[in-house]
């Protein structure tokens, strides 16, 4: 399960809308419960540094990742997941979506942003033993 503070909710899904038509992208920060859930305290905005199809893929510079990294453990926060937008597409996972994602344990979060306006956000889990047995699970959100 991943938890998350309505303003960080919030703060997801208008980054989407700011960039529509082309895909959003961030890091979730916070901790992971003994049960394993995943509880947000922050986001981090990333820039798209994708040039060549920026509407529907995106990558995160891995320096910023990096950073992101550094600056959350400063603050005791580790990464638990990431975000993105599909602009005029469902908030499901894509085959580049599973190819794309390395961080097993993490959470996903895709919203689908219809004609500029955040519509639905889902969440999927990154779940396997190794990148060969890697699938997106579906994940419950619960907003504080």
């Amino acid at each position: 399960m991943l938890k998350i503070a309505r303003k960080e909710w919030e703060a997801l899904r208008y980054h989407g809308e700011e960039t529509y038509p082309h895909e959003c992208c961030g890091v979730l920060l916070g901790r992971v419960d003994n049960d394993g859930t995943r509880i947000v305290t922050a986001t981090a905005r990333c820039g798209n540094t994708r040039t060549d199809s920026p509407q529907n893929r995106y990558n995160i510079d891995p320096r910023e990742l990096v950073r992101i990294q550094r600056e959350g453990r400063e603050r005791g926060e580790d990464i638990v997941g990431f975000y993105h937008s599909h602009p005029d597409h469902p908030a499901r996972w894509s085959s580049t979506d599973l190819a794309e994602a390395h961080w097993f344990g993490c959470s996903y979060v895709i919203t689908s942003v219809e004609k500029g306006k955040a519509a639905i956000t889902n969440s999927f889990e990154l779940a396997g033993s190794d990148e060969a047995a890697k699938q997106l699970a579906d994940e419950k959100i619960e907003i504080d």
